[in-house]
């Protein structure tokens, strides 16, 4: 086989991208997808994603919705689910992660979010949210905070490295 060959079918889905994942990471998108699927129904669906935006306090648009659907070839069940991860983490930057999830509540697309919005997400009472003692722990970290509103790129930054000084310079 040539090497573009090789190149070009390296390229298909395979599904076996959740392979890629041990055990324990399985389990947490195990616990993520339970949270995302409202209904329970073991699909996650628009009414799904709608309900959990909502959990949130959070409104999306229903094109917004639909391109989350669209991204999956059919129902969003957990396999296709841990397969659409496994494509998106391939070779995918933590901090970028973080970031992307930040920025579905940053509803002025400014790059920042209400303190108070961090810390509603941050407690959510679906998945693992931060107790008090937890919240303050982060507040020891120093997390970039300036007039209520958090830069959520360099809060990334800090969460990822644990490096503030790095962002003055970057």
């Amino acid at each position: 086989m040539s090497k573009a060959a090789k190149k070009k079918s390296s390229k298909k889905r395979s599904g076996s991208e959740a392979a890629q994942f041990d055990q324990k990471t399985i389990q947490e998108f195990k616990e993520a997808f339970g949270i995302m699927d409202q209904n329970k129904d073991g699909i996650i669906d628009k009414s799904d994603l709608k309900d959990l935006y909502a959990s949130m306090g959070q409104i999306a648009p229903d094109s917004q919705i639909d391109a989350m659907i669209k991204e999956a070839s059919g129902p969003i069940n957990f396999t296709v689910f841990l397969t659409l991860f496994g494509e998106r983490l391939t070779g995918t930057d933590p901090e970028a992660t973080i970031i992307g999830a930040f920025a579905m509540f940053d509803k002025k697309d400014c790059g920042k979010i209400k303190e108070d919005d961090l810390i509603k997400i941050l407690q959510n009472k679906r998945g693992e949210p931060l107790d008090e003692d937890e919240v303050k722990a982060m507040y020891k970290g120093k997390p970039p905070i300036e007039g209520g509103e958090v830069d959520y790129k360099a809060f990334a930054h800090l969460i990822t490295t644990g490096a503030q000084d790095e962002l003055a310079s970057a």
